[in-house]
């Protein structure tokens, strides 16, 4: 706005002034996604929880839909209720397999723990060359499971056994041992690979716990006249109990829904005697196609697991808050 101003005498022009014009009070705008935090939450979510209900949830809510029908390949199935988990649990070799699925989980998790804490203990010492050890102790847990087992299968093989030649050389045994030709050699031997394979995960995730303890409470223990065995027992021990809990979770979980090294090494044989569940479930859902018969089999590992998981996360509660 501009407001002239009068002159004087004479002829001189009038000055114009601008004034400064007037502003209207701005409106602050409102709050953005990335100021509103259950708007930014909810967008953050959203990605995963898509996954997770694509390829998780609906697949278990078809699984559960599978195993109350009686669909088979080429036939959509009625509604028919607990009539699947029956037939299950009266077939002879379904309890075979859910045997030896509790029996494979429980021997391969203790040799795994047993060892993984042996191994972690003493790569928590200083000597030459650690970093190498450490890195290439990962090799068993990196190498594809199918791979490996291939490997541990031809080293079992009833005629061209490198193992059975070894022992054979050495004088430890006079006749050749049916590894996979008979169900308990097979089945040890199934828990001989896995407890190889696993027990890396269980010695790094150890070490790691290891490496948190203070070395002053073993030295004090030292001083107060503790041995080796005392100072793991008392000092050691009682701290790694919560990392050693999580680890048995996940070990538990991964070997009773085991399925590749079975399915390689042995295929269920022989005579089915050493299925575990997961591969009794492939053999009678898919390769059979009775779909609801195998999907039933299958949910069979959910109230086990399920009892397991909730005993020991109860069990570590009870750690944390003591």
């Amino acid at each position: 706005m501009k407001k002239p101003i009068a002159g004087g005498a004479g002829t001189a022009a009038p000055v114009e002034v601008a004034l400064p014009r007037a502003r209207t009070a701005s409106r602050r705008p409102g709050p953005g996604m990335l100021e509103n935090e259950r708007l930014l939450a909810a967008t953050l979510l959203a990605p995963t929880v898509l996954l997770l209900g694509l390829f998780i949830a609906y697949p278990f809510i078809m699984g559960v839909w599978l195993a109350l029908s009686d669909t088979s390949v080429g036939n959509v199935g009625h509604f028919v209720g607990a009539k699947n988990f029956v037939k299950a649990w009266n077939d002879s070799i379904f309890r075979t397999a859910f045997w030896n699925t509790c029996w494979y989980t429980a021997w391969a998790t203790l040799f795994k723990l047993t060892l993984g804490m042996w191994l972690a203990l003493l790569l928590n010492r200083s000597f030459r060359g650690k970093r190498l050890v450490r890195a290439s102790m990962l090799l068993p847990f990196i190498v594809p499971t199918v791979l490996s087992t291939f490997a541990w299968r031809w080293m079992f093989d009833p005629t061209f056994s490198v193992l059975n030649w070894l022992l054979f050389r050495t004088g430890f045994i006079t006749t050749k041992l049916p590894f996979l030709s008979d169900g308990v050699y097979g089945l040890w031997c199934a828990i001989a690979v896995n407890t190889w394979r696993g027990m890396p995960f269980f010695a790094i995730t150890l070490l790691a716990g290891l490496q948190t303890i203070n070395p002053d409470l073993h030295e004090a223990a030292s001083l107060d006249g503790a041995n080796g065995w005392h100072r793991f027992w008392h000092v050691t021990w009682p701290l790694l109990k919560p990392v050693t809990l999580v680890v048995v979770v996940f070990s538990v979980i991964q070997t009773f829904s085991d399925f590749q090294l079975i399915y390689v090494l042995t295929g269920g044989g022989p005579a089915n005697a050493t299925h575990l569940i997961a591969t009794y479930a492939y053999q009678i859902g898919v390769a059979t196609g009775l779909l609801g018969e195998g999907a039933a089999i299958s949910l069979f590992m959910l109230p086990v697991l399920f009892v397991v998981v909730w005993l020991q996360l109860r069990y570590l509660r009870k750690l944390e808050g003591a």
